[in-house]
């Protein structure tokens, strides 16, 4: 994703790599694989992200590459996709070519998270889903009360900067601290933590979403205690649980943390 392209330019300037150029989609037109302001990292062994693939990306990588080996200066190229490409989408772009220097860092804007998740819970499922959510543009408070339950940092490669492990006692004191509109997985090891986490959630209210992992009978249970302690039935009917998709079952935690994964990208697109 765009988070990680922009650390890998970053990093290849800071240690003084390879010269690189970056490829960007200025215009897109019609049906067009990608949109405008996506970028692309090319140098003479690599190419780091994707511009659209296919025939398009063949040619911008090779005419990036001319680029490095004769020097020039920056350019721009139209591309129609369908005459002169042969590719189905039948749009057009056009792609500007720049060296990879302090400038084009400074005008390389950062993502825009997707959202803002705060995950409950460091095991098998907790862990498979940071695994996923790592590719992603999103920003992850991953929380939990046992520290020695976090995977080292050499699980992830690159490691992921938008990912926060956080270890602490009282963890249903942080659901507080996300930002509006946040979301929300609760996932730990114990029932209690569970149903604290949750009604803390629920009576903050300004949740995007919003899912607990559990059955349809742990839903009922914990549906009946909040309703006594005075959630509102709306706000109870925003809860997801059981969580993740349709149609992807399975108690694999890599199994789960697809449909979960899916799920939240699902309500992601859909604000």
């Amino acid at each position: 994703m765009d988070r990680h392209i922009r650390r890998t330019a970053r990093a290849w300037r800071q240690a003084a790599r390879h010269p690189a150029v970056v490829v960007q989609v200025l215009e897109s037109k019609g049906s067009a694989p990608r949109h405008a302001g996506t970028r692309m990292l090319v140098s003479a062994r690599e190419a780091v992200g994707t511009v659209g693939g296919g025939h398009l990306e063949l040619k911008a990588i090779a005419a990036a590459r001319e680029m490095l080996a004769e020097g020039r200066g920056p350019f721009q190229r139209h591309y129609p996709l369908g005459p002169a490409l042969g590719q189905c989408c039948g749009g057009a772009v056009t792609l500007g070519f720049d060296w990879l220097d302090d400038a084009a860092l400074a005008a390389w804007p950062e993502p825009e998270p997707m959202f803002h998740l705060q995950l409950y819970g460091a095991g098998h499922v907790g862990q498979a889903i940071v695994r996923l959510l790592a590719t992603l543009d999103c920003r992850v408070d991953w929380i939990d009360e046992r520290e020695d339950q976090f995977p080292s940092a050499e699980v992830f490669t690159p490691a992921p900067d938008h990912i926060r492990a956080v270890a602490v006692d009282a963890v249903e004191g942080e659901v507080a601290l996300a930002p509006p509109g946040a979301f929300y997985l609760v996932l730990t090891h114990s029932h209690d933590l569970d149903l604290r986490l949750t009604e803390a959630i629920l009576k903050r209210g300004d949740f995007g979403f919003f899912g607990l992992i559990g059955s349809a009978t742990k839903r009922a249970r914990f549906t009946h205690r909040l309703e006594a302690k005075g959630v509102a039935p709306e706000t109870l009917a925003r809860m997801h649980c059981p969580i993740g998709i349709e149609g992807i079952t399975g108690k694999e935690p890599e199994l789960i943390a697809v449909a979960v994964v899916a799920q939240l990208l699902q309500v992601a697109q859909q604000k």
